[in-house]
């Protein structure tokens, strides 16, 4: 089975060690539009309320987005994203023992939540939207996602998808690594993400995380992001007999994939059901490294 490596990502205040365990990255959209919970936590003490669940149910990183991606999605203004995401990085500064970290494409944006206390940006365009964002993250000495997307929010859904995925993701990445490099970031401070659903086919997607151990070669700590997407759905609708599957009915598909990522390498995960994918990692964690397992969870050994 795969084994993946051990890294550590220096944060202003603290130190995460990636490998060990699977992390969680619970979501917090303060959107009007996201695909699965949009409008759910746009109200600032909604959204505040939710971000400590989120922790409670056992979230190791807290991922705030103010604008969103998903397909079809137009953008907004530098203006509104801060309107609706620095009330919230306000208000949980000092609430919070896990870590903030600030979903934006937006070097301004990024300059504002890292003031308000954000310790990791996460940009799902790589750096093509906005390259000034790794200047910031140089500068404030926060770790940086990198997700692949082809195309953007608008249009990714509508361009023809690559012929070669895996390739198409890898050379995509590393033009991203190579960005940040040149902007002064250690590698120390990358991780990478392929982008579940951004821009590919549903079978595509399934073809990454099939492929994920490759992804780790290129080595950097691995995210990825399946919670609750479409290409979930479009394998469940026979079984439900139902179509579009709401995003509501996709946790278990959610669980496979997400046991799946483990299994594959990734350090990371990205999910809405914080508490349930919590119990999943664990388990998959477990299945990667049994030697890791607690003690009192090893079945006893029996006597020669």
């Amino acid at each position: 089975m795969f084994q993946r490596r051990k890294f550590k990502l220096k944060l202003p205040r603290r130190t995460l060690v990636l490998g060990e365990r699977t992390l969680v990255m619970g979501v917090l959209n303060v959107t009007p539009d996201s695909f699965s919970d949009g409008g759910l936590y746009l109200d600032q003490s909604a959204a505040v309320a939710r971000a400590l669940d989120i922790e409670r149910a056992g979230a190791d990183i807290l991922d705030v987005g103010g604008e969103s991606t998903r397909p079809g999605s137009h953008g907004i203004s530098s203006e509104e994203e801060l309107r609706r995401i620095l009330p919230v990085l306000e208000k949980l500064r000092g609430r919070l023992k896990i870590p903030v970290s600030v979903d934006t494409s937006k070097a301004d944006v990024a300059e504002a939540a890292a003031a308000a206390g954000a310790e990791i940006l996460n940009d799902v365009t790589a750096l093509r939207r906005d390259p000034r964002l790794a200047e910031i993250a140089r500068r404030r000495k926060l770790p940086l996602i990198l997700m692949h997307m082809r195309g953007d929010p608008r249009t990714m859904q509508k361009l023809p998808f690559a012929p070669d995925v895996w390739r198409d993701v890898a050379n995509g990445l590393r033009r991203a690594v190579a960005a940040a490099r040149r902007a002064g970031l250690p590698k120390s401070q990358l991780i990478l993400d392929p982008g579940i659903g951004f821009g590919k086919s549903y079978a595509q997607n399934y073809e990454l995380l099939a492929r994920l151990p490759e992804l780790a070669r290129l080595g950097f700590p691995l995210l990825l992001g399946t919670s609750r997407k479409s290409f979930i759905g479009r394998v469940l609708e026979q079984v439900l007999a139902v179509s579009p599957v709401p995003e509501a009915s996709r946790l278990w598909g959610t669980a496979a994939t997400v046991a799946a990522s483990v299994l594959g390498g990734a350090h990371i995960v990205r999910v809405h059901d914080v508490a349930e994918m919590v119990q999943v990692v664990r388990v998959a964690d477990a299945i990667a490294a049994p030697d890791g397992v607690p003690s009192q969870t090893r079945p006893a050994k029996k006597s020669a």
